[in-house]
């Protein structure tokens, strides 16, 4: 090898939509700094190129402002002088839906190659931790190499920052860590203080983690950094005065070719990166902002499990398929998932103004999923006899059994359920109130007249619907005024019971502590939920607690309401404890808030899960709340999560804990964790899971203990030396910037299911639990009653002509060991995508039985096609296969 190393300079801006400011300063910002970068590239050839962050977002937010400057942008993209993409927005990897990933880098990818040339980097510089599948995922869209700053431990490396990372299903990637970040260049200056002192002791430790190599690479910017323009310069001013480094302007691909090309690299690195030796994690900033993660989750499953599946059953019915409103609904998504965004380490206002993104796109999802259910349902009615028919639409791939909650209105307090075949449907009565039909005003001749209508009821029920088809749905008849005995009216029993139970569960309220029963064994977990409350005296970024502080444990549960039906059984408890109001009456031991949480538990007829909803009114300030659930497994060492396509597992206790501080790890390695959807322990014998929806932390116990974080409560984005994070304030150090909103003075609802059972664990069985509790399907009811139920009920809109059949399936999957995580319309609208996944330790594999004549094709992320399948489909363990489905005969 040479004796001088080469230093592949690379300069780039690492733009953060949004932050301690709001995404409108960033692009008034973006404004200024993207045309000062144009200018320079155009006018000096020396300055190779530039690296705008690797996401392709913030150049169609420059063009919509000045679309007259696309041939400039568009020159300097074809030929990689201004590198952007793959990626749509810098997306956090472990706060969203690995789905949401997916379409991340799809939308990126495809307008990179619309604008000329996308980077094909797997660029993470500033993420807080590496999601498993992320290798996998780039490898998908035929992306050869990685460049990623956080999550790695020093010994993982074995002194050398080039390793293969390995995905779960053993898929790999070229990866280079940035161990001193994106930044170390930011000032390069051939000031000989400068090359002296900075950045030839920079050189010299990025060397000696380059055992196996002659090149180093060097980023050289920043966050939202202005271009050197007199870099060219600089860089030949370095060389001229320094022998043993020889300095070059380029690019991570370049880099990266270069340094593979010859030189074998060896070292395999597994799974998620989330080590927090060098570059903070920030482990608890999953519970950070949980209002933000809460809509966030509730709206990817809605686009993903409801919206887009049915819109795809939709378009093969003949219904337009909304590309355009879809298109736009991921890209606002993508902001909100941009990694301070997603994790609400941001000032108030920005934080609000993300709250309102989401808030919108809810709206326009519920907006959308509305028409399309109305439209399928009125051309369904025209082959009906009866016209008061509801339809249950189900997104899943196999025919289901389902015990549903839905909301029906009839003109009278009787009415009965039936299928087409006359069959009666059973169902309780949860909830029945009688609302006014309001008053109406009619023209007449002698003048205006109020006329009162004609009243209705509102009916919350639980309804057991059997053989829904796959992707498809089936109709059903509302009988007004009849009188069934399978419609029962449950009863508040509020002082004659403290226990519900179903096939599989017993739970039980007995002086103060709830029990849990497992039927099949008759094993009884005693206090299985308790609630633990801390003082917080961490920032946006960190949980950290109060010296001399000790947590408290509510578990005083009071029953309030009992409610037993024949489908369904629902205890509604309170706790309540007296807190300090905040950090500083914690100090003076000032308890005279009241404090309250209540918890509704829900036990469906043929669930093998308990659904649990706590709504909290929150009045206390600078506190963490967590759920405990003692489980009764012993001797843990592992925890288990879902995460992409299968389950990986942490430890119990993270062995570098014990001498981080010695070893001045930048934060402490705490065992609480990121999840997907679920949590799980298990000791082969028993297995106890939680899934939630948009809870995202949790920590388990050697001593069979399971907490999930609620959520935490704090008033500032960042403070020094905090107690698990030592040095300065993460974000910016040298303002304090107050988030009194971060507080969550408001009522937040927290939603799980307990999956609880005595037998080895199979990470598919809890991913079909997850698939089960988290909704697959949508109800309409045909109604005139009640205008105003969906969001654009009252309005008319065009209504197909032909009629279509009472019941329907597009496709089916004949093996319910494996999962869809997309049904959407394919990005070049010539068939639908279907991604199909196996969690399991086994190969499995499945045929696809479709509605029309299809021609089954395997393709790529990117959605290229690889290859026609023909007979069964075979899924890898852990792995996952991309379908694209096109009719021979053609859609609608």
């Amino acid at each position: 090898m040479d004796k001088a190393k080469k230093v592949f300079v690379v300069p780039h801006s690492h733009w953060d939509r949004e932050w301690y400011f709001t995404i409108e300063d960033s692009n008034v910002l973006l404004c200024e700094n993207l045309e000062y970068l144009i200018n320079v590239l155009e006018k000096n050839e020396d300055f190779k190129s530039y690296v705008f962050d690797g996401q392709i977002s913030i150049i169609e937010e420059f063009l919509n402002i000045y679309p007259e400057k696309v041939e400039k942008i568009t020159n300097l993209i074809k030929n990689k002088r201004l590198l952007v993409g793959p990626w749509y927005t810098q997306t956090d990897t472990l706060l969203v839906n690995k789905e949401s990933i997916i379409r991340n880098l799809l939308y990126g990818t495809k307008i990179g190659q619309e604008m000329g040339y996308y980077m094909k980097i797997g660029y993470l510089p500033d993420v807080f931790g590496q999601n498993s599948y992320l290798p996998s995922i780039f490898e998908g869209f035929g992306i050869e190499y990685a460049v990623v700053q956080r999550g790695i431990y020093e010994d993982q490396l074995k002194g050398d920052l080039n390793f293969i990372w390995q995905s779960p299903d053993g898929k790999r990637i070229k990866t280079n860590n940035i161990y001193l970040g994106y930044g170390p260049g930011k000032f390069l200056s051939s000031e000989s203080d400068y090359v002296n002192t900075e950045l030839l002791p920079i050189l010299e430790k990025l060397s000696k983690l380059n055992k196996n190599s002659n090149n180093i690479l060097l980023p050289a910017g920043g966050d939202q950094v202005l271009v050197n323009k007199n870099l060219p310069k600089v860089i030949k001013e370095i060389n001229s005065i320094n022998s043993n480094y020889y300095l070059m302007l380029s690019d991570y691909e370049e880099f990266m070719k270069e340094t593979w090309k010859d030189s074998n690299f060896s070292n395999v690195i597994e799974g998620e990166l989330i080590a927090c030796q060098n570059s903070r994690i920030h482990n608890t900033i999953r519970s950070q902002r949980y209002d933000i993660k809460s809509l966030n989750n509730i709206i990817e499953n809605k686009i993903l499990y409801i919206l887009e599946p049915l819109c795809v059953i939709g378009k093969s019915l003949g219904i337009k398929y909304p590309s355009k409103l879809i298109d736009n609904i991921w890209k606002k998504m993508f902001d909100v998932h941009a990694h301070d965004s997603i994790c609400g380490c941001n000032s108030d206002e920005t934080n609000t103004n993300i709250l309102i993104r989401l808030n919108k796109v809810n709206n326009t999802i519920d907006c959308i999923i509305n028409i399309l259910k109305k439209q399928l349902t009125y051309a369904i009615s025209k082959g009906c006899e009866k016209e008061e028919i509801f339809v249950v639409f189900n997104t899943m791939p196999h025919s289901r059994n389902i015990n549903i909650k839905t909301i029906l209105y009839t003109k009278n307090k009787d009415f009965g359920l039936f299928d087409l075949n006359k069959n009666p449907i059973n169902f309780d009565v949860i909830e029945q109130n009688y609302v006014s039909g309001g008053k109406k005003i009619v023209v007449t001749a002698e003048g205006e007249k109020e006329i009162e209508i004609e009243g209705y009821y509102r009916n919350v029920l639980n309804v057991e619907i059997n053989d829904i088809p796959s992707m498809g749905y089936a109709t059903f008849i509302i009988e007004d005024n009849i009188k069934l005995k399978n419609c029962r009216t449950m009863v508040t029993n509020r002082k004659l019971s403290n226990k519900i139970s179903n096939e599989l569960y017993e739970i039980k309220c007995e002086s103060g502590e709830l029990s849990l029963l497992y039927k099949v064994t008759n094993k009884k977990l005693k206090n299985f939920i308790i609630f633990e409350e801390q003082a917080d005296d961490g920032d946006s970024y960190d949980f950290s607690p109060l010296e001399g502080d000790k947590p408290l444990y509510i578990k005083n549960a009071r029953v309030m309401e009992v409610y037993k039906g024949d489908l369904v059984q629902i205890m509604k408890v309170s706790h309540t404890i007296n807190l300090p109001l905040d950090i500083e009456k914690r100090k003076n031991k000032d308890f005279s808030h009241v404090f309250s949480i209540e918890t509704t538990f829900e036990l469906r007829k043929g669930e093998n899960f308990i659904r649990v909803k706590h709504e909290i009114d929150n009045n206390i300030m600078d506190h963490r709340v967590r759920v405990i659930f003692n489980t009764d497994i012993k001797n843990i060492k592992y925890s288990y999560v879902d995460q992409g396509f299968s389950v990986i597992k942490h430890n119990i206790e993270n062995p570098y804990f014990k001498d981080w501080a010695s070893k001045e790890f930048v934060e402490a390695p705490v065992s609480i964790y990121p999840l997907e959807n679920f949590a799980a322990i298990t000791d082969e014998k028993s297995n106890f899971a939680v899934i939630t929806k948009g809870i995202k932390e949790y920590e388990a116990f050697k001593d069979g203990r399971l907490a999930l974080t609620l959520f935490r409560s704090v008033g500032v984005l960042g403070k020094d030396n905090i107690a698990w994070r030592p040095g300065r304030a993460s974000g910016i150090n040298n303002k304090v910037v107050y988030t009194p909103k971060a507080q969550l003075l408001k009522r937040m609802e927290f939603e799980y299911a307990v999956f609880f059972e005595d037998s080895s664990f199979e990470p598919g069985k809890i991913f079909k639990v997850s698939y089960d509790f988290i909704e697959h399907f949508a109800v309409y009811q045909k109604q005139s009653l009640n205008i105003f139920h969906e969001r654009l009920e009252k309005f008319q809109i065009p209504l197909p002509i032909e009629k279509l059949p009472s019941v329907y399936s597009l496709f089916s999957i004949d093996n319910d060991r494996v999962f869809i995580s997309c049904c959407k319309l394919a990005h070049e609208k010539d068939g639908i995508i279907v991604r199909v996944f196996n969690p399991s330790e086994i190969k499995q594999d499945f045929n696809i039985k479709y509605s029309k004549n299809p021609q089954i094709t395997f393709v790529n992320l990117f959605e290229d096609e690889i290859k026609t399948e023909e007979g069964k489909i075979k899924v890898n363990p852990k792995s996952y296969v991309t379908l694209k489905i096109k009719s021979i005969e053609g859609e609608k």
